[in-house]
């Protein structure tokens, strides 16, 4: 089953399942670029501090080895003593441990930069399962990472192995030899082998590193569905967002057809467009646009205000001009002032004469306004 959901998983791991990865503490590593760190971190302070280190070491070994009578048979002196030479052991091994464990955390941030998290320590039923367990060891990452220790220790140890075969006949001319230079001599011999060994630790990196990120994003893919479900979690459901949309827009228009009896007046297409305009002259710079709306929106918009005695001007070209240049609540344009203002003024005239008010005939509305007019334009 696990095989067959492997290879179910083709899809690259989204910017999130990467970002959740990384949040449980799930990153790349590469133990072989720990120890190479570890190695040539620790090669290389012995090489430049290695004399001071061995002059340090070489004196505690003497004051280790020289005790009085009282020392040896005093328990709490002793052990004074053996605290002294722990201590100053430590202190003189300080820098070289120091640089080693900087040289395992630079290493670490290089491959998956600083992650931290508590989520490993938390106690997993799983983690003490030791079912659980044998299927981690036996599982193709298991096995795999097995192969890699195997061949690994293979190579660095023929590496070794070479090496010291190669220089046996000097490694036993050392028996012979002064004992200061042949310590000398052995301690050359030993750098030359660590250099041959972080050589090979080196193209082990080359080869390990890349593996790591390539198996890192493999075990992080994902099915074309859990890539699909994870979209609808951050974006939403198309259906349900349609569903929202929808229901937003019925809102905006209960909330537009509710403006409708405010309007000072409606102008039409007469029955495909629909808008109603308020005007009040001592708080507004312009006309508002109220509502406005096509088919049966229009219809809608026509019945409200007849119902609610709100004047109703048949005039096509402004009604197109005003649907198609305005916005909701927001003031008409310009352009369009002059014709709007003969509307009003034939609406103060119904609120204050309506026997001598004469409906307005021929608005001037520009043609670069009026939709059907630059279709026709446009068409000839």
């Amino acid at each position: 089953m696990a095989e067959e959901s492997d290879l179910e998983r083709t899809e690259d791991p989204t910017p999130k399942r990467l970002q959740d990865a990384r949040d449980r503490g799930q990153v790349p590593r590469s133990r072989e670029l720990s120890t190479f760190a570890e190695l040539l971190t620790g090669s290389a302070v012995i090489l430049f501090a290695g004399s001071g280190l061995a002059l340090a070491l070489t004196e505690l070994l003497r004051r280790g080895l020289r005790f009085d009578r009282r020392e040896a048979f005093d328990p709490q002196a002793a052990l004074e003593r053996l605290a002294s030479l722990n201590f100053d052991a430590v202190l003189s091994l300080a820098p070289l441990m120091a640089a080693v464990a900087l040289a395992v955390v630079v290493s670490s941030l290089m491959l998956s930069g600083w992650v931290f998290t508590a989520e490993p320590l938390v106690p997993q039923a799983s983690r003490m399962n030791p079912i659980s367990g044998l299927g981690r060891i036996f599982s193709t990452q298991g096995l795999i990472e097995l192969g890699k220790s195997i061949l690994k220790t293979l190579f660095i140890g023929g590496i070794a192995g070479w090496y010291l075969w190669s220089h046996a006949e000097e490694w036993l001319q050392l028996a012979d030899g002064d004992l200061r230079n042949a310590i000398i001599a052995g301690l050359q011999r030993t750098g030359e082998g660590i250099i041959w060994v972080i050589g090979g630790l080196a193209l082990v990196v080359l080869i390990d590193v890349p593996f790591q990120l390539w198996n890192h994003r493999k075990q992080l893919r994902m099915t074309k569905e859990e890539v699909k479900r994870e979209a609808r979690e951050q974006e939403g459901d198309p259906q349900i967002k349609a569903r929202i949309r929808q229901l937003q827009r019925a809102a905006a228009r209960r909330r537009m057809m509710a403006n409708v009896p405010k309007a000072s007046v409606v102008i039409t297409n007469p029955e495909h467009y629909a808008v109603a305009l308020r005007y009040e002259g001592m708080s507004m710079v312009a006309p508002k646009v109220l509502a406005k709306g096509t088919e049966l929106v229009a219809l809608r918009i026509r019945e409200i205000a007849a119902d609610n005695g709100i004047p109703i001007l048949e005039a096509p070209p402004l009604a197109r001009a005003l649907f198609a240049h305005s916005e909701l609540e927001q003031e008409i344009p310009t352009t369009l002032y002059t014709a709007v203002a003969e509307v009003l003024a034939w609406v103060y005239q119904l609120e204050n004469d309506p026997v001598s008010a004469v409906r307005p005939t021929d608005l001037r509305v520009p043609a670069d306004l009026d939709p059907l007019a630059r279709d026709t334009e446009a068409a000839a």
